[in-house]
């Protein structure tokens, strides 16, 4: 058998992978602009080409077989890297270097775009592409030239440059800190403690620091996002401990204010800039790791 046999359509695996995310042919076929048979005939084509089951018909609904999950996981991936490939060589030309990068969304956001109008200036032969990534990820199977971590400079088969530690303040919105009269660090007792997800005991590690108690320290409205608990501070609705990195045009247009200046907590974890280590370095990721070595440290 031809080892090309095996090689399903690019048109049978979208639709097995809408149809599947779906739970529907025919809402599989509406996203893809096509009709139900057409989906349906698409998914039996690959059943018959792979020779696998990959759905079972449950009360006038397509549910994957254990089979199929396996396969969709990986037809999505697959997918997924075709989709940023291809957009890769649209940009390209012969004078331009096109660098992706994984990033961390609000670090990105905050930090690092603000900053980029230098190095396009500098570089302008270079085109940066950018996604989000929130963990580690193997570099051979992602195609990503480098990433952005938060944590400790651990990553397989990469080299970790530090850019820059963490240190988080509390902060509030000015007219919050004097309708409350935030003063010193127990006063915020009478403060309502924003809480992040993702950092559940902040404001416990703070007082630790602080060297006192705060009754109902876990109490209070929690935000998943950064982005988030910094704009339900600056709307006054209570105090919150934000890695002052990402808050540098809240805190520079006044719609927050640091309290307790001398009790910032510094952790353990930093930012780091990840470059594969079994890979050549191009001038363009060359440059690129310069200048945001540059920026952090500067």
């Amino acid at each position: 058998m031809s080892r090309h046999f095996l090689l399903p359509s690019i048109g049978d695996l979208t639709a097995f992978e809408a149809a599947a995310r779906h739970g529907s042919f025919t809402r599989a076929a509406v996203e893809l602009n096509l009709t139900q048979s057409a989906i349906s005939r698409a998914v039996r084509m690959l059943e018959d080409r792979i020779d696998v089951v990959l759905f079972e018909r449950v009360r006038q609904r397509v549910v994957l077989t254990a089979a199929g999950v396996a396969y969709l996981k990986e037809v999505q991936r697959i997918l997924a890297e075709l989709r940023q490939a291809t957009h890769k060589v649209m940009a390209f030309t012969e004078a331009t270097t096109t660098l992706t990068v994984a990033v961390l969304p609000t670090f990105a956001t905050r930090w690092l775009v603000p900053r980029l109008p230098t190095f396009v200036e500098a570089h302008p032969d270079i085109t940066l592409n950018f996604s989000a990534r929130l963990e580690p990820f193997d570099f051979e199977s992602e195609m990503f030239d480098a990433a952005i971590h938060y944590g400790a400079p651990t990553w397989a088969s990469a080299h970790c440059h530090h850019l820059m530690n963490e240190v988080t303040v509390v902060v509030t919105s000015p007219e919050y800190r004097a309708a409350r009269r935030l003063r010193q660090p127990e006063d915020l007792e009478r403060a309502t403690l924003l809480h992040q997800t993702t950092r559940a005991t902040a404001w416990a590690d703070w007082c630790d620091v602080a060297g006192f108690d705060l009754p109902g320290v876990n109490r209070g409205p929690r935000y998943e996002q950064f982005a988030m608990i910094a704009q339900a501070a600056a709307a006054g609705l209570g105090a919150a401990i934000l890695p002052k990195v990402l808050i540098e045009d809240e805190l520079t247009s006044g719609r927050l204010v640091t309290l307790f200046e001398d009790q910032p907590l510094s952790l353990n974890k930093a930012y780091y800039w990840v470059v594969p280590e079994n890979r050549g370095v191009s001038e363009g990721l060359r440059a690129f790791t310069h200048w945001i070595i540059a920026q952090a440290h500067g």
